[in-house]
């Protein structure tokens, strides 16, 4: 369960807005529940269609001179790209340019195996084959000790980059990374791609050309890396949309027809979710070069057959993901305890380096915690990648558990960690010390935008926020509040995987899908009064429109989650002996009465998720600190079983009286309540 936040809108200020635009009330009304205080923000939301010149950029100019005198003289020019989805799209987009260009050109992208940035080795493996310029792209900044081999060996290096650089910058003819301290440029949140692409308007001595012909691949690299979608990123991201319908680039054309046929439905979502993952699959499982040929190749057959791998792998990856999660959940299983620190540290032996990052992400949205997925090699060698929460730092904590560290690097929701074997014991202890500092963990949260009124429910209300988009990180969608819903009716959907309800609000029927949540899952029933945090859309089916509401998270209505959370950090506590006061062991000590009750509840629901549970009682006397501890006290019995890695319950047939006063839990609780 989530913590629920709920935001408001100022309307007074969207009714003040609303005489000064042709903006929608509506639309208004969101923007003030996302920050809007006052009109010229919104003014500049929407004021993104002129990309900001490139020469502004620190280092630009250098950049598109030393490139273009290697042009001229038709010395050979590397781009070193990286293996995810934005160092691909963004050398894509350079070598593609300068091939146009007439320039001897090639590219270099490390295999994973190499790990991140350029090396010394490829470095060198570069100069025999000829090279005599580097220009790296969504990579370089912090390779000081590179740049110096390549001046070294008489190349010449141009680094192009968007990560955060370190205090030296490396030797360079021209460093062109918006985060620099002394850079100009007024937006700082380019992907890497994007500077690729302004790069290309540099050299091309504007951004009409290279707009039209790179916005779509640019737009991919920019939503895969999970930038902010406003400023130049919205501009960049909603031409190339525009451009996709109609692409020239044969490889991006066969994946498109592959994985999203209806080009209507093409948006910053299906970019994320649809494209992005198939790119990332040829880094993770083959080469990132079978990715940045299907970008670039000109043969339609060969665009087919590589687009074709590039789905193979992503099928790949998804079943070794689903492997991996599968020994992570027999690991808890194991050793149920490890789910009472606040930062769950999982290792285990050879665990695929392309995907724990993504594991680490289903961990973290599973358990609701920041988390570190570490895999073991052969030799020793321990490499992780970690999630997290806004509010807890994994930068920090890395930081403070560095002594153990061979090497690390983040920032405050993502990390990546190296470290021998044999200091992981040690390195486990430092990280639990670090976050048992801090006096309260941060909550996974389910942040609705805004309370929208039944009669707001309309088509013409909907269409009116497309103008947002395109809608992803920094620029959500939208997720509407529908307090106080009486269900009327529950379907299932696809044989039992999904849920359909029937529900009143505000005296209007609706209705809602819930994926991935059967009927017999759900902790509701008909009559039941629940809070729905939901997107909300306009289908389009046989010609015809209609609202199509899809649910993200439901409640019991009115429910504290605050208190819930605060229950449940209880409950860890308590498994780790930590001191709690005699108020709080009063208010989760079970009566005989609870028990009873309890027990029969369980047995009529067979096998359901605490949560389940705890909102389907949704009584104030029950807290979850005292629940978990019931559920505790029945498997100690014998009478029921719990399974941690899906933190469900289920009773067991019984065959004597069991004396739950006699479990363990229930002795220690009578001992600390005297």
């Amino acid at each position: 369960m989530r913590k629920w936040k709920v935001n408001a809108p100022d309307l007074k200020l969207a009714g003040e807005m609303k005489l000064k635009c042709d903006l929608s009330l509506f639309a208004l009304k969101l923007m003030t529940a996302r920050g809007f205080c006052d009109f010229q923000q919104v003014v500049d939301f929407f004021s993104d269609d002129e990309l900001e010149d490139p020469l502004i950029t620190a280092d630009m100019e250098q950049a598109a001179d030393t490139i273009n005198e290697f042009i001229d003289s038709y010395r050979l020019i590397c781009i070193y790209g990286d293996y995810d989805c934005d160092g691909v799209t963004a050398a894509a987009i350079l070598y593609s340019y300068l091939q146009s260009m007439g320039a001897n050109v090639t590219y270099y992208i490390n295999e994973r195996e190499e790990g991140y940035g350029m090396t010394i080795d490829a470095v060198r493996k570069l100069h025999e084959q000829g090279v005599e310029l580097i220009v790296t792209v969504d990579n370089g900044i912090s390779c000081v000790a590179e740049a110096e081999e390549i001046y070294k060996l008489g190349m010449k290096l141009v680094v192009t980059d968007h990560h955060q650089p370190p205090e030296i910058l490396p030797r360079a003819e021209a460093v062109v990374d918006p985060h620099r301290a002394d850079c100009p440029s007024t937006f700082k949140d380019l992907a890497g791609a994007g500077v690729a692409l302004k790069l290309c308007a540099a050299l091309d001595g504007g951004f009409e050309a290279v707009v039209e012909q790179y916005a779509d691949i640019c737009s991919i690299g920019t939503v895969g890396d999970v930038v902010s979608l406003r400023g130049e990123n919205r501009s960049i991201v909603r031409q190339g949309l525009m451009y996709m319908q109609n692409t020239e680039n044969y490889g991006l054309n066969a994946l498109i027809d592959k994985v999203q046929p209806d080009r209507s439905l093409l948006n910053a979502r299906s970019l994320s979710f649809r494209l992005c993952p198939k790119i990332n699959a040829a880094g993770r499982f083959d080469s990132p070069l079978l990715a940045l040929k299907a970008l670039l190749t000109e043969d339609p057959e060969e665009a087919d057959s590589l687009t074709e791998r590039l789905l193979e792998l992503n099928a790949v990856r998804r079943e070794t993901e689903g492997a991996i999660l599968e020994e992570i959940y027999k690991y808890i299983d194991d050793d149920p305890a490890v789910l009472n620190d606040r930062v769950l540290v999982l290792c285990g032996k050879g665990w695929h380096h392309g995907v724990i990052g993504i594991v680490s992400a289903r961990v973290m949205e599973t358990y609701g915690k920041p988390n570190i997925i570490i895999s073991i090699d052969e030799d020793g060698t321990a490499r992780g990648s970690a999630r997290s929460l806004p509010g807890f730092s994994i930068h920090a904590c890395l930081t403070y558990a560095s002594e153990y560290l061979d090497k690390f690097g983040g920032h405050e929701c993502a990390g990546g960690l190296s470290l021998k074997e044999r200091y992981l014991p040690q390195f486990k202890a430092k990280v639990q010390e670090f976050a048992d500092k801090l006096r309260a963990m941060p909550a996974d949260v389910t942040e609705c935008d805004m309370v929208i009124p039944p009669e707001d429910i309309t088509i013409e209300n909907i269409r009116s926020l497309e103008v947002l988009e395109p809608f992803g990180a920094g620029n959500p969608y939208p997720l509407f509040c529908l307090p106080n819903c009486r269900v009327n009716a529950v379907y299932p959907l696809s044989g039992g995987k999904h849920s359909k309800i029937d529900f009143t609000y505000g005296g209007k029927r609706f209705q809602a899908l819930i994926f991935s949540t059967p009927p017999q899952e759900l902790f509701f029933s008909i009559g039941s009064v629940i809070d729905i945090a939901a997107n909300i859309e306009i289908n389009v089916f046989n010609g015809n429109e209609s609202i199509a509401i899809k649910a993200e998270d439901i409640k019991p209505h009115g429910m504290d989650t605050g208190k819930y959370l605060a229950a449940r950090d209880c409950y860890e506590k308590f498994r780790k002996g930590v001191p709690l006061p005699p108020a709080f062991i009063a208010k989760i000590m079970p009566t005989r009465a609870e028990l009873v009750n309890m027990y029969k509840l369980i047995a009529a629901m067979g096998e359901v998720a605490l949560d389940t549970l705890f909102m389907k009682i949704n009584s104030p006397a029950m807290n979850f600190c005292k629940l978990h501890i019931i559920a505790d006290i029945f498997c100690e019995a014998g009478i029921a079983q719990f399974t941690p890695s899906r933190q469900s319950i289920k009773t067991l047939p019984v065959k004597a009286k069991a004396d739950l006063s006699a479990a363990p839990t229930m002795r220690l609780l009578a001992q600390l309540s005297r």
